[in-house]
């Protein structure tokens, strides 16, 4: 009878293989990031091979150089006289990106771990300026700049402050630092607080250090901002003195005419280092835009 049992049971013991299951929404989410990868590099990836043609096969239908021209970059450097708004780019980017993380990271703790008359609506107040367009804030901040400039022993028009200074102090970042400051458990500030530890201590011995993600993010949308920024230094400069790259490749791509391949080689060498510095930064920046605050 126990045999019996065993084997009639038997074959409801046994283990059904699994059906895979496809998920459709995976597939489309999959299938749209590789179309938006496709359509951001293959341009990148153009612009790269006709950098590297020569000057009739720029102008023809050829996706790829017979011969690497080096030497393209060379004299796209020399003839829109890079060297200079290079120079004056890296200068503009450097103040405003320190600027920038100094203010926005005050700012940000002052929102997070303060406690102040008006703080709710003076934060709602800056978030209501991301939706203002850029355009919007360039009659006021010129007439900013220029009245600064009467009342300031520095001239502001022609120099670096009206380039850097109305650029120190960004919404986004102001509220990507607070939302990072808020993660921070609050009894880190408890023992702070213990040890003697005022606001400004605790912010450079504690916070700061364990948002490092954050602040490369800062760094690297700043930089990138600054670094194409065109037309307000075109309604602040009437001389190259201070204009940036963007403007000397703009100027470029105005004398240089037919030769695609030498306005691909001025384009290819202003984007150069906003790729090799997100190369260095790309972990951070990753891990800065996928978390909002301390990792388990």
């Amino acid at each position: 009878m126990a045999d019996l049992v065993t084997t009639n049971d038997a074959p409801r013991l046994e283990k059904r293989p699994q059906e895979r299951h496809i998920d459709i929404g995976r597939i489309l989410i999959y299938a749209v990031l590789i179309i938006g990868a496709i359509v951001a590099i293959v341009p990148f990836l153009l612009t790269v091979s006709v950098s590297l043609m020569n000057l009739s096969e720029s102008g023809g239908r050829v996706l790829l150089p017979s011969t690497p021209q080096w030497g393209n970059y060379a004299r796209a450097w020399r003839d829109a006289n890079f060297g200079e708004y290079f120079l004056n780019s890296v200068q503009i980017a450097a103040i405003t990106v320190i600027g920038q993380v100094v203010f926005c990271t005050l700012a940000a703790y002052a929102f997070a771990r303060m406690s102040f008359p008006g703080k709710d609506f003076l934060f709602a107040l800056l978030l209501s300026t991301l939706i203002l367009p850029e355009a919007i804030t360039w009659v006021p901040n010129f007439i900013t700049v220029v009245w600064l400039g009467r009342v300031t022993p520095i001239s502001w028009i022609n120099n670096w402050p009206s380039l850097t200074i109305p650029f120190m102090a960004s919404a986004f970042s102001i509220l990507l630092l607070r939302q990072f400051f808020q993660q921070i458990p609050e009894e880190l500030w408890d023992s702070a607080r213990i040890d003697g530890a005022g606001h400004i201590r605790y912010l450079l011995r504690v916070v700061v250090p364990l948002s490092r993600a954050a602040l490369v993010t800062i760094v690297l949308f700043s930089f990138i901002g600054s670094w194409n920024a065109l037309a307000w230094p075109i309604l602040v400069t009437t001389t190259p003195d201070w204009r940036p790259i963007s403007y000397g490749l703009l100027n470029f791509l105005d004398e240089s005419g037919a030769q695609n391949h030498l306005r691909m080689a001025g384009a290819v060498i202003t984007i150069f280092p906003l790729i090799v510095l997100y190369f260095f930064t790309q972990k951070q920046f990753t891990e800065g835009i996928a978390t909002t605050g301390l990792k388990g």
